[in-house]
């Protein structure tokens, strides 16, 4: 079967670095499956998992919170605001940041920042499915 190259990077540090047979993410359009030889593209990507399908029916998830992805022939990019790996996350954590997001959004304050309060809400949702693939 043919292979590509994944690079998950942050500002911070390379999340994930390896070959893959699929890449599964969500961009502002919906769901992209990318192949090896897949066309050249650029998107922007929403905060979703990354699914990277590997040899063998093996499966790495990852929490990725927007960015960009690129794939260039046998090679796939994706720059991303934050990205962790189903083993670094701390799912206790998660749902409390989960639980603080939902408190500030119900509580509704005049000066509450939606955008912001939704942001947090999306990415702990995210964080605390991809921590069920540990």
């Amino acid at each position: 079967m043919s292979k590509m190259v994944i690079e998950i990077v942050t500002p911070e540090r390379v999340v994930y670095s390896g070959e893959a047979t699929m890449v599964i993410a969500r961009g502002v359009e919906g769901e992209l499956g990318i192949l090896p030889n897949h066309t050249p593209l650029v998107t922007p990507l929403k905060i979703a998992p990354v699914r990277i399908k590997q040899e063998g029916d093996k499966e790495t998830v990852i929490a990725v919170s927007g960015g960009f992805m690129e794939v260039r022939g046998q090679e796939v990019t994706i720059l991303a605001e934050a990205a962790e790996q189903s083993t670094d996350i701390d799912a206790a954590r998660a749902e409390l940041a989960k639980q603080r997001a939902e408190k500030r959004l119900n509580e509704k304050f005049p000066d509450l920042d939606v955008h912001r309060a939704e942001y947090a809400l999306q990415r702990a949702v995210v964080r605390l499915d991809v921590a069920r693939h540990k």
